[in-house]
Parts: structure tokens; C-alpha cells; sequence
């Protein structure tokens, strides 16, 4: 799939630089030198296309109460598209997805407490029957971050200079 100029724009700046103004895509806008509206329709679209999975800021969970473990489980393959749906509508599901090995769903799961993630991982057996779940609670914390350079450097560059 290609992506278009403008999009590869927006992508550069949401990922790093996204403005905490009251009215966000009206900032990009005026960055752009375009209309909201066009933003505002070519994040949908990127959206729709799932070039962009989720759109939302990123906290450390630890910094605000939270503890997080990474949930394994052994998932029968007739019942993959339910238990996703099912583990989706949690809201402190944060990643969701499928390996190739005996516990072949894994994801990452945000609470309050160890008890309310033990409460969670309950509530997940009851509702999808499956009881072979690994909680795999963090002995130490790693945090990655990607970004990706869809202009390249020299784009970039050309258009910070261009903006400032």
C-alpha cells in the first residue's frame, strides 16, 4: 500500500511532536499548511487502513498506580476470534496478539492492583473457558521506543526549517 506525502506528514509529526493544544488537528493543519478537515480525513483513512492501529498517548503506567504483567494462553484455534474479542474489551488490555507456540495468545494487561489483575485473568477464564493462562508479572521493566522517519532526514529536516 502506498502512502501519500501528506500522510507520511502526519505520521512523521503524531508519532514524536503531537500537539497538546485544545484543538490538535487544527495545529497540524497550520503545520501542514492544509485544511483540519483534510487531517481529520486522512487519519481516519489511515486508521481504516490500519496504518494506524491506535492514536493516544503513552504513559508509564507505574508513575500513575498501575502494575502490568504479560498474560500467556493457550488458546484452541476454533476459538482464537472469539477469546480476542472477549480480551479486547478490556480496557486495560494493551497489545493483543498471536505467536506461534503452545501458548499462542499473549497479551499485555494494565491495573490498579495485582489483586484486580488476578480478578481479570478470573474474569477471562469464566468468559472464555480456557484456564491455561501463564501471568508473567515483569521483573524488570524495558521501554523501546520506535519512530519511524517516513519522509527521510533530509525531508524532515527541509520541513522543520520550513515550519520554525
Amino acid at each position: 500500500m502506498e502512502v501519500h506525502n501528506l500522510d507520511k506528514k502526519i505520521l512523521d509529526i503524531i508519532q514524536t511532536d503531537f500537539p497538546l493544544v485544545p484543538e490538535p488537528y487544527k495545529e497540524l493543519a497550520y503545520r501542514l499548511n492544509t485544511s483540519e478537515e483534510l487531517i481529520i480525513e486522512r487519519i481516519k483513512h489511515l486508521q481504516q487502513s490500519k496504518i494506524i492501529r491506535r492514536l493516544g498517548g503513552i504513559f508509564d503506567s507505574r508513575q500513575v498506580g498501575y502494575t502490568g504483567t504479560l498474560i500467556a494462553m493457550k488458546v484452541p484455534g476454533h476459538k482464537i476470534n472469539n477469546v480476542t474479542r472477549v480480551i479486547n474489551e478490556y480496557s486495560g488490555v494493551t497489545h493483543n496478539y498471536l505467536r506461534d507456540h503452545e501458548y499462542n495468545m499473549w497479551f499485555t494487561l494494565l491495573a490498579e492492583s495485582q489483586e484486580k489483575i488476578k480478578q481479570t485473568i478470573k474474569q477471562i477464564q469464566v468468559e472464555t473457558g480456557i484456564t491455561q493462562i501463564l501471568n508473567l508479572p515483569a521483573s524488570k521493566i524495558f521501554k523501546i521506543k520506535v519512530n519511524f522517519n517516513l519522509q527521510g532526514e533530509e525531508n524532515a529536516k527541509r520541513e522543520r526549517e520550513t515550519n520554525n
